[in-house]
Formats: structure tokens, sequence, C-alpha cells
């Protein structure tokens, strides 16, 4: 098997779920984390696939920490991650709802939310923390999951996970009436919609979270026509016993950039006691009815280069954790493969839209989506690779993965195809 460690150095080395490689496919971006929750490592760093040459990309000051870094889909690359507060203290500390994201150039953050968390709020800024920012295929906005604090500060259970977006309308820039307030270089809002107690039975939902780009150029509707731009999205509705149920929700957003700042029946901004609402006309839609997609391994929503095929990981009647898909307009679920093993990891599209990679049986596996036959690309090992991150390189050649070495994790890639 033509399995290559890139890494060696005796300490911890963390993949993005996705958009972790350079345009070129000869860097790939990671972290110093633990693996777990730990939000602790002070820089993010790219090694080169060819000749292990490790970059420090940017560090972390005046105590703050930095992570979950992915890369611009153009050159030069664009490098943006979450950054935890700096001078954190008792009152306001690392959490969900206090980070932002900052795209990295040279070394330089600049950040891409503003925050503002004094009324009255400003529209185009958040008022609390953004989390695994992903470029669009074209590179021109990002996706991101949102937390916020000023519902965590009025009643922690008003404060549910929302999906956003940061798009190129210009910077944004509060009025500070607060210390912990900054500018933004996006105008950020959010797409998805969450209510406290989703209606047992109903496609209300409570989180909203894993999202992904639907297609690099959207998808086509039923009538011919192309949507451009959509977001689908793991919503988790109750069913009718109460009992909690992850499903496929999507978005259609708008093509003008300017309908971005188009309120609608609430304010994009929110208030003090209502989150930040989506854009006039976007409507989230509920793309599966089912027992509910797999919790784990932990995964993100993944579409398909064409926009026709959003995947995701589901149990069969057997308890197996199968990759399965859905269209964007909806209709019958696809069981893509039929594994007697369940799938242990995120997964990621080959660029041509052919196959998707996973880890499966301890191994790492290319599946080709017309039949759903896989093969082994690593050999089987006593420990599997890491569930976090199967990702595949922008010229279809390599797939990075992770794996524990002597205790520590290190980065390794593998030919996308098996030998002869």
């Amino acid at each position: 098997m033509r399995e290559k460690q890139i890494t060696f150095a005796a300490r911890q080395h963390q993949l993005t779920n996705i958009n972790v490689w350079t345009a070129d496919s000869q860097w790939l971006a990671f972290d110093l984390r633990p693996s777990g929750a730990s939000f602790t490592s002070q820089t993010i760093e790219r090694v080169n696939v060819m000749t292990g040459e490790v970059e420090v990309l940017y560090q972390a000051q005046h105590g703050a920490h930095v992570g979950v870094v992915t890369i611009s889909p153009d050159l030069p690359p664009r490098y943006v991650c979450i950054h935890g507060p700096e001078h954190p203290d008792a009152t306001w500390q690392y959490d969900f709802h206090h980070r932002r994201g900052v795209i990295v150039q040279n070394g330089e953050a600049v950040n891409l939310d503003a925050c503002d968390i004094t009324p009255p709020f400003t529209p185009g800024a958040l008022r609390g923390g953004t989390h695994v920012h992903v470029f669009s295929p074209d590179g021109s906005r990002l996706s991101f999951t949102y937390n916020d604090h000023v519902m965590h500060e009025w009643d922690s259970r008003q404060d549910l996970r929302n999906v956003g977006i940061a798009v190129p309308l210009g910077a944004v820039r509060p009025v500070k009436q607060h210390p912990r307030e900054y500018d933004g270089s996006y105008f950020c809002l959010l797409v998805s919609s969450t209510h406290p107690q989703p209606l047992p039975g109903s496609d209300q939902i409570n989180r909203a979270y894993e999202e992904c780009w639907v297609g690099d150029r959207g998808y086509q509707k039923p009538d011919g026509s192309w949507q451009r731009w959509a977001i689908a999205f793991i919503g988790d509705t109750l069913n009718a016993q109460g009992e909690k149920r992850p499903e496929v929700f999507i978005v259609d957003l708008p093509e003008a950039l300017e309908d971005y700042a188009r309120a609608g029946d609430a304010p994009l901004e929110g208030s003090e006691r209502q989150l930040p609402a989506p854009p006039a006309g976007v409507q989230q839609r509920r793309l599966t009815v089912s027992n509910g997609l797999a919790l784990q391994p932990r995964h993100w929503l993944r579409a398909g280069p064409d926009g026709s095929q959003i995947a995701f990981l589901m149990a069969d009647r057997q308890q197996v954790i199968q990759l399965w898909s859905v269209s964007p307009n909806g209709g019958e679920l696809r069981q893509i493969t039929r594994l007697s093993h369940s799938i242990q990891s995120a997964f990621s599209w080959h660029p041509s839209g052919e196959a998707i990679a996973f880890v499966c049986d301890n191994s790492v596996m290319r599946c080709e989506i017309a039949d759903g036959q896989c093969q082994r690309l690593t050999d089987r090992t006593e420990a599997a690779p890491s569930g976090d991150a199967v990702v595949w390189s922008p010229d279809g050649r390599q797939i990075a993965y992770m794996r524990e070495v002597n205790g520590w994790r290190q980065l390794f890639t593998v030919a996308a195809t098996a030998a002869a």
C-alpha cells in the first residue's frame, strides 16, 4: 500500500475535516490541538507533503489560542481559522460563544466576523462565536457554525447553534461600547432558523450544524434552472414521540450580494431577546424524513461537485453505518454503500465527483459513487486511522488523514487508487 507518513515531530497534529490542502496539492494545513475538546494550539502551521518541510503560518499572542484551520481554493492561499480571545479573564475566555474567525496571510490575521454585543446591534456583525470556517468552492465567501453571547448571557438554553455565512459586502465596523467588540472584514449573517423547543413531529429544529456548500456552482432545480448558492446542514428535529432525529436541511441563498443585507420578518442583527435572523426570502427546507442521521462518527454533510447529491451517514436496517445521499430537490434517499462494517469517519468527495473517501474496517477506503463498490487503500491496522478527517487533494491523487504513532497524532497521505 502506498501510505506515506508526512509528520514525525513528537507533538500532536490535527487536520480539519475539509479544505486542508493548498490548491496545488502540495501543502497540508494543521494545528497542534490534542485530540478531544482542548483548544490549546498556539499556532497554525503547514507541511509540504513532498519534502516534509514545516512552516508556521500564524502564532497567537496574549493568551489566545488558534485552531481548526482550512484553506481557500485559490492561489496564493488564504488560511482561515478559529481565534480565541486575547487576554482571557474570568469573565471572558474561550467558549463556543467567545471565538472568532480570522483570515491569515503572510503571518497576519484579519478578523472575518465583526462582534457587537451591546444594543443597538449592527447588521453584518455577530454577537458571539464562529467555528469551522469553510470557503465556498469559488473562494468568494465562507460558511461557519455560530453560538450567541447575548442569548447565552440571558438564558443559555436560548443560545442555539446555527449556521451562518460571510459574504463580501465590505467591512463591518460596529460602534465599540464594550472592550470585547471588534470589526470584521466580511458581512456576516445567519441562514438557519432554530427553536428552543421544536414541536414534536414538525420540521422545526433546535440545532443547525455540520454544513456544506452545495455544488461547485450550485444545483439544478427540477425545471432546469440553476440555484447558484445553497447551504445544506444537519438539523435536529423531534419525532412524534419527542426523540431527537438529526435530518438533512437546505437553504437556497440570494444571488445578488445586496440581498444579503435585506432583513426579513426579524432583524438580521437580532435583538436582546432574539437571535440574529436570516435575510428576506431565505427559508430552510427539510430534505430527509428518516430514523435520523448517524450521531457517530461525527461527520459533516458533503455535496458532490455537480450539486446533484448531498452525502451523509446513516444506519441501515442492520444498524451498520452506511453512506447515503439525497438530492437538494428532495425525494428518495439513495443508499450508496452496503458494507458489513460501519463507516468510522467523516468523508470527502473526489474533485470529479466519482468517489468518496472514508475510514471503514480500520482502513482508508475509496468508494465509487456509481455502484458503491469500495476498495481498501491502506492495510487494515489494529487501530483505525482517526475519524476526524479523510480529505481528498484538489488534484484527486492523494488522500490526507491522521494516525496515532507512539502516542502522537501524525499526518499521513495515501495514493487515491489502490495499487494493482
